[in-house]
């Protein structure tokens, strides 16, 4: 029989999970995850750890399934929290989740899984996985979008290896949520009706300024208002050698000064703030809201654009370096000045966007077929060829 130990999180989705798992015939191990002790930032009733890992151990109980807590949190604050500070320091915007699935949940607990002499880990995430079987008898594994289109979570796994998914089960990817919660209530299970955790992976739903305040200083500056005639987009178009130039030129981030424009407010710290960002500026007086389209955190200024419609919000071009660049299917990776046509996404939930993959030496441009709003460096930029997620990267 083989042995998969499973992520309980407290939530209906690993429940229903665990419950798969053992009808299948798995011999069944549940995990709970403990990843933060600082309650100062958190707000509890979202997503107290306690009650969660109380929920799995009952959900444990009521399947039959041996349940343990491992305690994770030095490893997270190492991996995931001291990088998240690190980043917002320098003005970029991290995606915790992702690196949480990438240095926890499929690294450090995979390890502990495979210790306790698990076959596969399993999670409850809702994507699933396809296997290519190669005339040598060789394996390449597929990680695909799950049938729930609207809970689709294959963004959050986009870097994963192949190793990595050899090892793991994505029991639900099949189903839609609504069916998830129906299974849960026909197994009286306690986490049937509860509702969706929100917020950073394992650690629940948190004030993000709190969080950062913990080590980044609040530091006044100004908050500056740039017309919609001074843009990225305004720049005097020139004839390109070749596709790397013309990619290269509309990669290039738009740079502002105070001068291009007017002082609307303060604000406590650029490092808090991101592009695309419209609250917490605390500024009226504006025919359409104002939001973030760039952050200097060198010399603490924020640069705002009147209206989402704001041409210094868009981008069409980003760029991704090789040290920073990952193929969940190494087997279809590109080589210098070759392309590839793909759909992209540079944020969870955001639609498939039609992009082309461009190859150079050093790194590789992501061109959207339209121009992408608030296209931020430290995101994880994830493309796929129809449902499969074949590639990511963060962006630079």
């Amino acid at each position: 029989m083989k042995k998969v130990v499973i992520g309980l999180s407290g939530g209906v989705d690993s429940s229903v999970a665990a419950y798969l798992l053992k009808e299948q015939g798995y011999e069944v191990i549940g995990l709970f995850m403990k990843n933060w002790h600082d309650d100062s930032v958190t707000i509890s009733e979202e997503c107290p750890w306690l009650e969660d890992s109380n929920d799995a151990l009952i959900v444990a109980e009521k399947l039959g399934i041996p349940f343990q807590t491992v305690d994770l949190s030095s490893e997270y604050k190492e991996r995931i929290v001291d990088y998240m500070f690190r980043e917002y320091e320098m003005g970029r915007t991290p995606n915790p989740d992702v690196l949480c699935n990438r240095e926890i949940k499929f690294d450090v607990f995979m390890k502990i899984a495979l210790q306790l002499g698990a076959d596969f880990v399993a999670t409850g995430h809702y994507c699933r996985k396809g296997v290519l079987t190669h005339e040598d008898g060789s394996k390449t594994y597929q990680l695909l979008a799950g049938k729930d289109g609207n809970k689709d979570q294959s963004y959050f796994l986009c870097q994963l290896s192949q190793e990595q998914l050899s090892k793991t089960l994505f029991p639900i990817g099949e189903l839609l949520k609504p069916e998830v919660r129906k299974m849960a209530t026909k197994m009286s299970l306690v986490t049937a009706d509860k509702k969706d955790s929100q917020g950073l992976c394992f650690i629940g739903k948190v004030r993000l300024p709190e969080f950062l305040q913990q080590q980044l200083k609040p530091k006044n500056g100004k908050i500056i208002r740039i017309p919609t005639e001074i843009s990225a987009f305004q720049r005097e178009i020139p004839v390109f050698q070749d596709k790397a130039e013309e990619l290269a030129f509309y990669a290039e981030k738009a740079i502002y000064n105070v001068s291009d424009g007017t002082v609307v407010g303060e604000h406590q710290g650029a490092h808090y703030f991101t592009k695309g960002q419209r609250k917490g500026l605390h500024v009226g007086g504006t025919k359409e809201p104002l939001f973030v389209i760039e952050t200097d955190v060198t010399e603490n200024v924020i640069y705002t654009g009147e209206g989402k419609s704001h041409p210094g919000l868009y981008r069409r071009t980003l760029f991704v370096t090789d040290e920073e660049l990952h193929w969940v299917r190494p087997d279809l990776s590109l080589e210098t000045h070759q392309e590839l046509h793909v759909l992209a996404r540079i944020r969870y939930r955001q639609e498939l966007q039609k992009a082309m993959l461009y190859k150079i030496d050093g790194g590789m441009y992501v061109d959207f077929e339209k121009p992408q709003s608030a296209i931020q460096e430290g995101q994880f930029v994830a493309w796929y060829l129809d449902d499969e997620l074949v590639g990511s990267g963060v962006i630079s």
